[in-house]
């Protein structure tokens, strides 16, 4: 086990991810510092449900790419594993932030290829019918379903089940099964509003021959 600053959030990230943060508290300012000055990462454990969860993600301090007047900053952080809390203390030693011992939870990356263009088609299906074509997002072949998982319309709490998954081709079932409840309620609203749209329309109908 390791100890490490942490940083509670209302959000789940998940590994590979690229995240920006304004910092202004105290507290924090004092753990970008410490992170700088001392070459350590520190963990981002979601705040749901009033509670703090047992899993969090380790996060790598990037840069530094604003310093206010104030002492406030901008910052860029990428995260780079999954870790389990063991222990949390809500000042570490000699700190104004939190800290908390924790362990790595190992992933399974194996992954089946023909899954993930099913995926990729239902993906890319989402986006058409609601009109996002422009957001959709460039995918590499070999691409993971951390890579996607903020872009398919789960909750925050469908985000930390998937955070908790430790096997890639697991997380795979859990999209696919996302997207074959979710792609026909899309499809079906989407026609309901063009049939709105006619509605009150001059129609030109081809009559049944009798």
């Amino acid at each position: 086990m390791r100890t490490i600053p942490l940083f509670p959030l209302n959000l789940v990230v998940f590994p590979g991810e690229k995240l920006n943060l304004h910092i202004f508290e105290p507290r924090y300012r004092q753990l970008v510092r410490d992170c700088l000055e001392e070459d350590i990462s520190f963990g981002i454990p979601p705040f749901l449900d009033n509670q703090l969860s047992e899993l969090g993600t380790e996060m790598r301090l990037v840069s530094v790419e604003k310093s206010y007047a104030n002492g406030e900053l901008d910052i860029r952080t990428r995260a780079v594993g999954v870790f389990r809390l063991r222990k949390f203390e809500r000042q570490a030693p000699g700190k104004l932030y939190a800290g908390g011992q924790i362990e790595e939870v190992v992933q399974d990356e194996e992954s089946d290829p023909l899954l993930r263009q099913i995926i990729t088609a239902q993906v890319r299906q989402l986006y058409e019918a609601l009109g996002l074509k422009k957001l959709l997002l460039e995918l590499a072949p070999d691409y993971r379903i951390f890579d996607i998982a903020h872009h398919v319309g789960f909750s925050t709490e469908q985000e930390y089940q998937l955070l908790a998954t430790t096997s890639e081709l697991e997380r795979q079932h859990l999209v696919r099964e996302h997207l074959d409840h979710t792609l026909p309620v899309v499809l079906e609203t989407e026609r309901l509003k063009e049939r709105v749209r006619l509605n009150g329309h001059f129609k030109e109908l081809i009559p049944p021959n009798f």
